[in-house]
């Protein structure tokens, strides 16, 4: 009996983790460059006379949906896209290397690029990019970052760094609760010199809103699955106890 109540609660914990998952998903649909929550959930073999299955244990794990989302045109000189297993790279908040597909940068009035959501973007150097005053910016094909000096000529522009665009391929990440990419276990992702990226142009949220619609209502039914197991284990609680109770 503890066992079946156990599992019972372990699903319903684990449904609603996924719940907020999908609810975050669909938030976050209009996000630039937004990875959408994957979830899976660890499990545990039961095994005893006559039952042998297995059941989720409620533990989640969450990953990126590596798909990618689709690319708009924007013509702004500080948007870039990129595509595949390539990553932008940033510094997060604690000072670690973290990836991103979020394209939108800006500049601060000290000159720091950064990421729509604040994240400053490393060079290839892996140093924060700054970016001095100038008459023109531009991001060319290969990442390199190049403005036009206040009385330069708009013929002779000057590479003041470069993106540093990095491969995931055949190594484990994680995306973290900023929704930033990780390597699991820490270190960093190799520098891919042969990336290109899409200037003037966004990569969208990869979020699909029917897909998601859906889940969220498959992940409802299963947790009204387990709530009736919940049910069904104390009916056949109150029948045991009513077997050992003496008669008047």
């Amino acid at each position: 009996m503890d066992k079946l109540v156990y599992t019972a609660l372990s699903g319903l914990r684990g449904h609603m983790s996924a719940q907020a998952a999908i609810a975050n998903n669909m938030a976050n649909a209009s996000t630039i460059g937004y990875r959408s929550d994957k979830v899976n959930f660890d499990s545990f073999k039961l095994t005893g006379e006559g039952i042998e299955t297995r059941a989720p244990s409620g533990e989640r794990i969450v990953d990126a949906d590596r798909r990618d989302g689709a690319q708009v045109q924007t013509n702004r000189a500080l948007d870039v896209a990129v595509s595949g297993e390539d990553w932008l790279t940033v510094q997060a908040a604690d000072g670690q290397e973290a990836y991103t597909r979020r394209g939108d940068l800006q500049m601060s009035d000290s000159g720091l690029l950064t990421t729509g959501d604040g994240f400053p973007v490393l060079g290839s150097s892996g140093s924060p990019i700054t970016i001095p005053p100038n008459q023109g910016i531009k991001i060319t094909p290969d990442g390199s970052v190049t403005i036009v000096p206040i009385g330069g000529r708009a013929d002779e522009p000057q590479v003041i760094d470069r993106l540093k665009v990095v491969s995931a391929t055949g190594t484990e990440t994680v995306k973290g609760l900023d929704n930033l990419l990780y390597v699991k276990g820490g270190g960093s992702l190799p520098e891919n010199l042969d990336a290109k990226v899409r200037s003037g142009a966004l990569e969208q949220s990869n979020v699909n809103l029917t897909e998601a619609l859906v889940d969220m209502i498959e992940n409802q039914r299963s947790y009204e699955v387990q709530a009736n197991l919940l049910q069904q284990a104390k009916s056949m609680d109150e029948g045991g106890a009513s077997l050992l109770r003496l008669p008047n």
